[in-house]
């Protein structure tokens, strides 16, 4: 792990890191781990099977034996397959968002998911989206990076998505939900949401997606030639 360069973004939803971490894996051809999704994955996969998010033993079997795999499409997209089934929007659906919450919180469910997080660093780069990137599963990152905005900002970018893909959706009732997915995020006991000691950390409140990753790009380029 320590030999291949990784850069790990870190921080709560909405806050760009999916777009960011896609744009920058694209610009170096590096590998890309969205880990949020594997959390997602687990949540759905949990409740494809009926099993209750709350059963800590039962959610971590299915962490555990998760038949998952990501494939790149000629548009540098990536389709997501559970068991054979192309789940890429169904991930993403704001209930499965709230329950990926809930999974990540059980310390069992994280230990399963660990070392499969840490097989993505292979060569020739790894760019990692996650929570705790940058404090847990890669301490070792040539660059971390927290991103941050305000949770309002955040709301309106998760409505603007929503809208855009033809999904009403209440403000307010955003509002409240990454609020409360914060205050879980924050407060877990394993691994809460919080920078590494050494992370580099960019509100992007008042950023554009342009401006963050040429600043993102500048600070890789000085660490790669250090």
């Amino acid at each position: 792990m320590n030999d291949v360069p990784v850069v790990t973004l870190d921080g709560p939803g909405g806050a760009g890191k999916g777009t960011i971490s896609s744009m920058l894996a694209a610009n170096h051809r590096w590998h890309l781990l969205d880990s949020g999704a594997l959390y997602r994955l687990t949540a759905l996969a949990a409740h494809n099977h009926g099993v209750d998010v709350a059963d800590e033993a039962a959610v971590a079997h299915i962490a555990e034996t998760l038949d998952v795999c990501f494939l790149t499409e000629a548009d540098t997209s990536v389709k997501v397959m559970l068991e054979g089934q192309d789940v890429s929007h169904a991930i993403r659906q704001e209930a499965i968002g709230n329950a990926a919450s809930v999974v990540a919180s059980i310390p069992a469910v994280r230990d399963a998911l660990l070392q499969r997080q840490r097989d993505f660093a292979i060569g020739p780069g790894l760019i990692a989206d996650g929570r705790d990137m940058g404090t847990t599963v890669f301490p070792a990152a040539v660059l971390k990076i927290f991103l941050t905005a305000s949770a309002e900002e955040r709301a309106r970018r998760r409505m603007n998505q929503l809208q855009l893909a033809g999904i009403s959706a209440n403000f307010g009732s955003l509002l409240r939900d990454i609020q409360v997915r914060d205050e879980r995020d924050q407060n877990r006991s394993v691994s809460p949401l919080k920078p590494a000691d050494d992370a580099i950390v960019l509100d992007t409140t008042e950023l554009s997606i342009p401006d963050v990753v040429a600043r993102i790009e500048a600070l890789l380029d000085e660490r790669l030639k250090a």
